[in-house]
């Protein structure tokens, strides 16, 4: 957003190792597909060296990652040497000024560049994740369908939970 990230205070922050110490944990009890999402993912300095040492572990069958895709022209190829081979993106709109609006301040060619180097790098499948709201983008559902037959892509509309 234009005011910029608001970011926590580093002690609320669990560190990269606490993380893959829960990683740990869960691969004991037989959980062996991680999916890294929430806030942003890709923000994190460290988020290379731990999708490395995660996914170099031989219980591991998948990492997979949930992204804006704003940092993805520059971290595709580096997440997919890591071992990442999933991706979801988040794109609510195919149109770049309501892309602008709903992001507040968000590159629609950025994040279309960044998906298009994920497909040319060979990750599969690349899923765009996009909430249906109505007024706002429910007339361009079409148009994301179209793209499942353009590009080896998949779609998925999520609805918007009311809080």
């Amino acid at each position: 957003p234009p005011e910029g990230i608001t970011s926590k205070p580093r002690e609320e922050i669990l560190r990269m190792e606490e993380i893959l110490r829960v990683a740990e944990v869960a691969l004991q009890l037989g959980i062996t597909k991680f999916r890294l999402t929430g806030g942003e993912p890709l923000l994190r300095k460290d988020v290379i060296p731990f999708i490395k040492a995660l996914a170099i572990r031989p219980e591991v069958e998948d990492v997979a990652i949930t992204t804006n895709g704003i940092l993805l022209p520059q971290l595709a190829e580096r997440l997919r040497d890591a071992g990442v081979k999933r991706l979801n993106i988040s794109m609510d709109t195919l149109d770049k000024e309501k892309f602008h609006q709903i992001t507040r301040g968000g590159n629609l060619k950025q994040v279309w560049d960044g998906l298009i180097k994920t497909l040319e790098l060979g990750f599969e499948p690349v899923k765009i994740n996009a909430v249906a709201l109505r007024g706002f983008n429910d007339e361009e559902v079409v148009n994301f369908a179209r793209l499942t037959l353009e590009y080896p892509l998949h779609v998925r509309f999520i609805e918007l939970m009311p809080i």
